[in-house]
């Protein structure tokens, strides 16, 4: 793990749950895509107990086939299109991106959502510091993609972390090799982030930075600890 004489030099970020606070935004839009795609819709409160748990039990509990998942997330993205700017940043995203690029950090982007998207979302201020996009992502697929941006940087596996908020972040980053960092904040309780065990677990965007930039104490290999 990077340490004082190695330190993090790629950080590849997650975006719906992550960076923008986008939980609202799915709330409205699931069941509609349900009535339109013939999976089951849900309540508020299934919305809350959905949160704990994997992504697998919930495609399980929506009742969704797998071969439907490719068309289900083209028709989240395309409504996003539309209502892109009813999408937030979480408060401190914009200030944490500039840090940590003005700290030497390469940043980067593996979503689902498109680029378009994402950009118009982040304002062109923000976007503009993320030096590699890997956009479209299938449900399962973020793995490759992050070897992808690996190579593109030339960044080595053990100077890189993957940031997210489901157990899906968790399990990518680990089947590529890098550093899985979790975020509290997001779509997935934290403490379902946490019976994964990743790397970290961040409880705010200043942790990131403390971390990343060598402020905050070493990580902890597979506790989930918090810094």
């Amino acid at each position: 793990m990077p340490n004082q004489a190695m330190p993090w030099r790629l950080a590849i970020f997650d975006f719906d749950g992550t960076l923008a606070d986008s939980l609202d935004w799915m709330r409205g839009a699931i069941n509609e895509v349900a009535q339109r795609h013939g999976f089951r819709q849900v309540s508020e409160a299934e919305v809350e107990m959905l949160r704990g748990q994997d992504n697998q039990a919930i495609i399980r509990h929506l009742g969704v086939p797998l071969w439907k998942l490719p068309a289900i997330a083209a028709a989240m993205r395309r409504r996003m299109a539309e209502q892109a700017g009813e999408v937030p940043l979480f408060a401190g995203t914009g200030g944490m991106l500039r840090r940590l690029a003005a700290g030497g950090v390469t940043l980067a982007i593996v979503s689902s959502n498109t680029e378009a998207n994402i950009r118009r979302i982040l304002g062109p201020e923000n976007a503009a510091l993320i030096g590699h996009y890997g956009c479209g992502a299938a449900l399962f697929g973020k793995s490759a993609r992050f070897r992808r941006i690996l190579e593109r940087s030339g960044v080595p596996a053990a100077q890189a972390i993957g940031i997210g908020d489901e157990t899906r972040d968790i399990e990518a980053a680990r089947a590529a090799g890098i550093a899985a960092g979790a975020v509290g904040w997001g779509y997935a309780r934290a403490e379902l982030l946490r019976s994964r065990a990743p790397t970290v677990l961040f409880g705010s965007m200043e942790e990131i930075v403390a971390l990343l930039l060598g402020c905050g104490r070493p990580v902890t290999e597979g506790l989930g600890a918090k810094v």
